[in-house]
Formats: structure tokens, C-alpha cells, sequence
């Protein structure tokens, strides 16, 4: 009975709770809800907080970055969908702000190739450089894996051909995105394994093509963590709950990592750029052990200033270290409010800045701290890395500084 009576008031206190941080009501008050604003001594949603600090510190306010940029994660097409108008508007934002070449990580294969080429380099061909994409599913249909083209006997061999002349069209790398690993499948209904040997053609291919592969694995540990009051990214996946990767229907996030190491140690000649700080920003000691480790591991921190300026010591100490195998990149094109904050988080020691144009923080309840890297280490990261190992920047970053 003690049990029963204890179930049903925990039940009670968790839709009470519920509505609380939501702003929701009970069907039955639609017609009076209650306000849940913070004002006047009543509670406050979660989704309604919007604090504004009253600290006072300096604000370095960067129109532009110090030197030429390379920006080696971007996504022209899945943003801007090959509109002409947005791209030159784009162009425009990047003239303001010293961006000499943006990497466009959206190239696919074939004729979708083409087209993403067409696009970008018709009017702008030397600022922009494209990054091909393994299409494992090819003709197959969605709901049956067993028909997928990457289940085909030779497919490693073939996208290794397809990568030739995707290069002889001036491709300049290869980029995978986090559904290698988590959402692509094979005829057993299990998730694809990123060490598989199947795949390892495609991965020396690009060694002796000397292209780099970016790779996006898994994502931040949040995600991988039970969405209930301990998670400190909450809000964020509240919103987005398909972010989400319970252990019960994804492999571990260290196991994808781990993978993901073993296809980097078993390809020494290939360059692998591990997107987002190999997704691991919020652990920067074991991404200094995996840069010892490899090296052909590089990485860049799109998307990720927001965890990396919350620990600006760490963070700084890290980037003076590695400043030889750290790429910049952003993950956009996005707003140009956010881009100040790019420049602001490498240049400036300002204190306790955004990390987003949003109102809302996308991404945490915290905002960031400046690295004031010194001038060395800002060229490295803002080009001189890049044109070491995307071929195809080097040319394009000389003829933007003349």
C-alpha cells in the first residue's frame, strides 16, 4: 500500500513538474492558465527564463577577424539550398569579415556534385572549396538496408573510383556526417560500424588521392545521458529530443569513438579532421592524448566555442599546445552576430560574452570567456593549417591577399 500511495504521488509531482518547466496546463484549465512568467512571486518555465546579467566588464566588439580566415566546416547547400541571392549575400559577409574561403562540406558524388560545383564556383571559384560525400544508400529504398549500394559486393572499391573523379573535378576532401555510426543500417537491422573493413578502400583512397576526411562521430556526452534534471543540456533536448541517444538503441559513445581511432591508426597515410574537437571539447585532456597518439588527427571546434569558452584556461593552454593541428570552422554560414563572437572567443580576453545571436542559448545556460590568442597561433588556426593539408586553399587564400 506504503508503495502504491508513494507511485502515485511521484507521478503526481512529475506532471506537476513537468508543467512547471514546459509552461503547459491541464487539458481541463485550458481556459485559465496559469502564468508561469516569474513575476509576482509565481514560478517560472524554464522556457520562459531570459536573464540578463548585470556584470560589468570590458566588450571587445570584432568587425572582422585579425587575419585571412579559413572556414573548413561549413554547409551551402542544406543552408542556403543553392540560392544565388543568399550565396552573394554570403559573399558580401565574407569580404566584411576576412573570410578568404569557406569549405563546403555538402559536395555528395555524381551528378549532385556537379550541381554543388556549378553553384558555388560559378561566380566565386576562389572562395570556395567543396568536400564530396559517400552516398551509402545509393538507388536502395529507405526502409530496406539490405538493398543499399554500400551492401553491394565492390562498394568500397567503387566509391574509391568515384572519389578519383570527384578529385579530377576539384573536390577537395571527403566529409561524414554522424549517421555513420548512428542512424545508417545494415540487412540485420544493426547500425553500420565505423572500423568496418568494407569501408577501408575508401579511407586509403583518400590517402594516396591526398585528400583529408572530416569526420563527425557521435556527438556531445549530453546527448548520450538519461534527459532527466542531472543533464545540464536539459532545455536543449527537451526541444529536441530526437538529439537524443539512449543507450538501449545506440552503441555506446565512446565504443563510436574507439571505432573511430581504429579506422585513424589503421590509415596513417590519410588525414582525418575530427569535427567538432573530435567531439570531445568537454574532455580536452583525452583530445590532447588522441592528437599525441595520431598524427594525421587534425580537428576543428565548429559549433563548439560555446563548451570550449566556458573553460577558457583549459581551452587556451590547449590551443597553444595543438595550435599546428587545430582548423576553425563554424558550421554555418550563419548570422553575422554570431561570427563576431568567433573572433571575440579566439582574440579578445573579454569575460562572460554570448556564444549565439539567439535570445535563448541553443546550447547551455552559461556564456564564454576569450582566449586572446597571440598572433602566431591565430594564423595558424585562421589559414596557415588549412592550406597545409585542403588542397586547393593554399592558391585561393594567395589570391585573396592580393
Amino acid at each position: 500500500m506504503v508503495s502504491q500511495g508513494n507511485s502515485w504521488i511521484q507521478q503526481f509531482l512529475w506532471v506537476v513538474g513537468l508543467l512547471v518547466l514546459t509552461g503547459g496546463s491541464c487539458a481541463g484549465q485550458a481556459e485559465q492558465p496559469q502564468q508561469l512568467d516569474g513575476r509576482e512571486g509565481r514560478n517560472l518555465a524554464l522556457g520562459n527564463f531570459r536573464p540578463k546579467p548585470t556584470l560589468k566588464v570590458r566588450q571587445t566588439l570584432l568587425e572582422q577577424a585579425q587575419f585571412p580566415v579559413v572556414d573548413v566546416h561549413t554547409h551551402f547547400r542544406y543552408r542556403l539550398k543553392h540560392d544565388p541571392e543568399r550565396l552573394d549575400e554570403y559573399v558580401q559577409l565574407m569580404d566584411k569579415h576576412n573570410i578568404a574561403v569557406c569549405c563546403s562540406l555538402d559536395g555528395k558524388l555524381g551528378d549532385t556534385l556537379d550541381a554543388h560545383l556549378e553553384y558555388l564556383h560559378t561566380r566565386y571559384p576562389d572562395r570556395f572549396v567543396v568536400f564530396a560525400n559517400v552516398d551509402w544508400q545509393g538507388d536502395g529504398q529507405d526502409d530496406d538496408p539490405s538493398t543499399w549500394a554500400c551492401h553491394q559486393p565492390g562498394f568500397g572499391e567503387k566509391t574509391a573510383r568515384q572519389l578519383q573523379l570527384a578529385v579530377g573535378h576539384g573536390v577537395s576532401g571527403l566529409k561524414l556526417f554522424k549517421q555513420f555510426g548512428l542512424g545508417y543500417k545494415n540487412p540485420d537491422g544493426s547500425l553500420l560500424r565505423i572500423d568496418d573493413p568494407r569501408w577501408d578502400p575508401i579511407w586509403k583512397a583518400c590517402g594516396q588521392l591526398g585528400i583529408p576526411v572530416i569526420i563527425h562521430t557521435a556527438d556531445p556526452i549530453a546527448f548520450f545521458q538519461p534527459i532527466d534534471e542531472t543533464n545540464e543540456r536539459w532545455e536543449e533536448l527537451f526541444r529536441h529530443p530526437e538529439w537524443s541517444f539512449p543507450p538501449e538503441k545506440y552503441p555506446p559513445r565512446e565504443s563510436l569513438l574507439e571505432a573511430r581511432n581504429r579506422v585513424i591508426a589503421r590509415h596513417p597515410r590519410t588525414i582525418f579532421i575530427g569535427a567538432h574537437m573530435a567531439n570531445s571539447s568537454e574532455d580536452l585532456q583525452t583530445v590532447a592524448n588522441w592528437l599525441e597518439q595520431f598524427p594525421n588527427l587534425y580537428i576543428e571546434f565548429a559549433s563548439r566555442i560555446g563548451e570550449l569558452g566556458r573553460q577558457p584556461y583549459t581551452a587556451r593552454r590547449f590551443f597553444l599546445r595543438y595550435s599546428d593541428r587545430i582548423l576553425f570552422g563554424t558550421d554555418g554560414p550563419w548570422p553575422e552576430l554570431r561570427l563576431t563572437y568567433y573572433w571575440r572567443f579566439l582574440e579578445t580576453d573579454d569575460e562572460y560574452f554570448p556564444y549565439s545571436e539567439k535570445e535563448f542559448p541553443p546550447q547551455g545556460f552559461w556564456r564564454i570567456y576569450g582566449l586572446s590568442l597571440p598572433t602566431r597561433v591565430l594564423k595558424q588556426i585562421y589559414f596557415e593549417n588549412a592550406c597545409r593539408i585542403v588542397p586547393g586553399v593554399k592558391s585561393r587564400v594567395a589570391n585573396y591577399r592580393r
